[in-house]
């Protein structure tokens, strides 16, 4: 026993000095160890500074964003922003103009695959779905047989052929914008038996439109491409290109995405070439979407790109320009779909609650993603819930056999019923009132589709105010105690409008945030 007690200590002996030190190299130690209690010291000085400082600062308000996939929550996120968060909406802008060309794109290319199948197809294989691409052949008469002219439909002629070859290229400049942007190629979603709040439930998996993960979320995305849109505006100001410098002279689609194959940067797809493309392509594009017939079949075909998210096709000769850099409304109209939730942190730059941080989560509106988003009811200030009501006529992507405004409804009713979110002000934007009021005037009938309607006047005031009305007796029946109803009518593509709108959301939730804490 004794013997073990007088056994060395192994810490004195690691910080004895070593033996044989000479003066020089004491000094040197001596001088290290100092210097090492001062970082040391530092360190500890900065963690209590930080302590302190998160103490004084006010607790961030948290809102929560709900509603369905494409009800417009990533827009109101950047309504916000550019009302409240300028500099760094500024710092994202120009990185938003690879996304903006990827919804210009597939919107062409969409249109592309309508036509194609009004033309009779004749090469064996060829999935009419995914149209084989000129790219891949080498032969000029297997090009020219892609897309073979055997009949005439719809009045389209061997020009409008001649216009989705020239158009191919554009296949490509989508797949790589895509994988610039970190493409995902399936969602998850609910088979038809799912629910509006299905908290658990099983799913299943299919393709479904471009997206960008929640692991990377858009804010990532757009970090990708960022330095490359800030290089480009450097250039720009550097080089001036005119429109015949810009377009090459005319000749066939394979020769032009040959020029795309040459691109050295083949794991991620250099978005300035993707650029050059759009712009070679500009008046083709342009011709596509402005020629009568292409609108003749599309209408017939029940497609309607001016009503959907990501909608350019109006701007055409603007955003393909070589040298386009996005204006404010462009980014707020961009459509980039994410999945799973991602939180925003903004830190408001002017009003009363300047200095004050704010989290905003943006949750994927997909049933088979609304399982996820019970836990983030626990600890916010307020819900702003999303309800397009211009879609009175549509179904669910995920599931045809839903009503979108029903499942709205259902979603509405459920968030009301949350015995967790019974103290949280709910604030309910009817969004999607510029197309609501276009559809009303093309001759669609809300009664066809919603039989309560009844005899009303079937215009865009009327349909509106019923629509109110079913959402505020919703929440007075199913709430679990009362509170007050706060709805706006919006179109949050319209910037000046929701501004408005959004200052006095912000208002509201700050005013209850601070008779929760007995402040008034």
């Amino acid at each position: 026993m004794s013997r073990a007690l007088d056994a060395p200590d192994p810490l004195s002996a690691a910080l004895e000095p070593p033996p044989n030190e000479t003066p020089a190299e004491r000094w040197a130690r001596e001088q290290a160890e100092a210097q090492a209690r001062r970082i040391s010291e530092q360190i500890d000085d900065q963690i209590k500074a930080e302590r302190l400082a998160l103490k004084k600062r006010k607790p961030p308000i948290k809102v929560l964003l709900l509603g369905q996939s494409e009800s417009g929550k990533s827009t109101t996120v950047k309504n916000f922003q550019l009302a409240y968060a300028y500099s760094s909406f500024l710092t994202e802008r120009a990185a938003w103009r690879a996304v903006i060309h990827l919804n210009l794109v597939r919107s062409i290319t969409s249109m592309m695959d309508v036509l194609t199948k009004e033309f009779s197809v004749v090469f064996p294989g060829n999935d009419l779905s995914s149209p084989l691409e000129p790219e891949y052949y080498d032969d000029e008469d297997e090009k020219e047989s892609i897309i073979d002219l055997t009949s005439v439909r719809d009045g389209l002629t061997e020009s409008h052929r001649q216009l989705l070859l020239r158009l191919q290229p554009l296949r490509r400049v989508q797949r790589n914008l895509e994988k610039t942007l970190g493409a995902a190629s399936s969602e998850e979603v609910h088979s038809a038996s799912g629910s509006a709040a299905p908290w658990a439930s099983s799913v299943k998996f299919r393709p479904r439109e471009f997206a960008v993960t929640s692991r990377s979320g858009w804010k990532s995305a757009l970090n990708r491409v960022r330095g490359k849109g800030d290089a480009a505006s450097a250039y720009n100001e550097k080089v001036s290109m005119d429109r015949s410098q810009v377009r090459p002279p005319r000749r066939s689609s394979v020769s032009r995405v040959s020029e795309a194959k040459s691109d050295p940067d083949d794991v991620e797809p250099n978005v300035e070439h993707a650029s050059q493309v759009i712009a070679a392509c500009a008046d083709d594009m342009y011709a596509l979407w402005m020629d009568p017939v292409v609108r003749a079949v599309l209408d017939r075909r029940g497609m309607r790109p001016e009503e959907g998210p990501g909608f350019f096709l109006n701007d055409v000769k603007r955003i393909a320009m070589w040298d386009y850099q996005p204006s404010d409304d462009d980014v707020v109209r961009a459509r980039l779909r994410t999945m799973g939730v991602q939180e925003h942190r903004f830190i408001f730059e002017k009003g009363s609650e300047a200095g004050r941080e704010w989290l905003i989560y943006d949750v994927g509106g997909a049933r088979s993603l609304r399982h996820a988003w019970y836990p983030y009811f626990d600890d916010i200030n307020a819900i702003i819930f999303l309800a397009p009501i211009s879609c009175f006529d549509e179904q669910l992507a995920e599931d045809r056999s839903v009503n979108r405004l029903q499942d709205s409804v259902m979603l509405w009713k459920a968030v009301c019923s949350t015995k967790l979110l019974a103290k949280v002000q709910l604030i309910l934007f009817l969004n999607k009132c510029d197309l609501l009021q276009k559809k009303l005037a093309r001759g669609v009938r809300v009664k066809d589709y919603i039989p309560t309607y009844g005899d009303r006047p079937n215009d865009a005031p009327n349909a509106a105010k019923y629509f109110r009305q079913q959402f505020r007796d919703i929440l007075l029946r199913h709430s679990p105690q009362q509170r007050g109803f706060y709805s706006y009518l919006t179109s949050v593509v319209d910037t000046q409008a929701t501004a408005i709108q959004v200052a006095a959301v912000q208002e509201g939730i700050q005013r209850n945030h601070l008779k929760d804490a007995d402040i008034l």
